[in-house]
C-alpha cells in the first residue's frame, strides 16, 4: 500500500509509453495493456483500457503503478458507484487512490 505523498508523486510524475504508435479503439470484449517508464527511468506503470462484453459504451482506463496499485480509473457508461462513505457516484466517474482505501473513492 502507498502513502497518499507516494500516489500523488507517482499520478504527477511524466511518463513515456514503452510502446510506439496509438492506442488502439477496442472492440467489445476486448482489453489491452500498454506498459510505461517514468521518464526519470525509476517507476515502471500499466495503462489498462478495457470494453465491457456487454455494452461497447462502458469503457474503462486505468492507470497502475508497481503492478497492482490503482492509482487512477476512469469508469464511463457503467453501473453506480458507492464510496466508502456511502454517497453514490452516479454516471462517469474518475477513481483516485486514496491512503488506507485504494482506488475506491470516485469522483463525478
Amino acid at each position: 500500500m502507498l502513502t497518499q505523498s507516494e500516489a500523488d508523486a507517482l499520478i504527477a510524475v511524466p511518463k513515456r509509453m514503452l510502446e510506439r504508435g496509438l492506442i488502439e479503439l477496442l472492440s467489445r470484449g476486448q482489453r489491452k495493456c500498454y506498459p510505461a517508464k517514468s521518464v526519470d527511468g525509476r517507476s515502471d506503470f500499466l495503462f489498462d483500457v478495457r470494453v465491457s462484453g456487454v455494452r461497447v459504451t462502458n469503457r474503462t482506463c486505468q492507470e497502475r503503478a508497481h503492478v497492482s496499485e490503482v492509482l487512477l480509473r476512469l469508469d464511463m457508461d457503467g453501473p453506480p458507484h458507492d464510496n466508502p462513505d456511502g454517497q453514490e457516484i452516479v454516471g462517469p466517474h474518475l477513481h483516485a487512490y486514496r491512503e488506507g482505501f485504494a482506488a475506491r473513492w470516485a469522483y463525478p
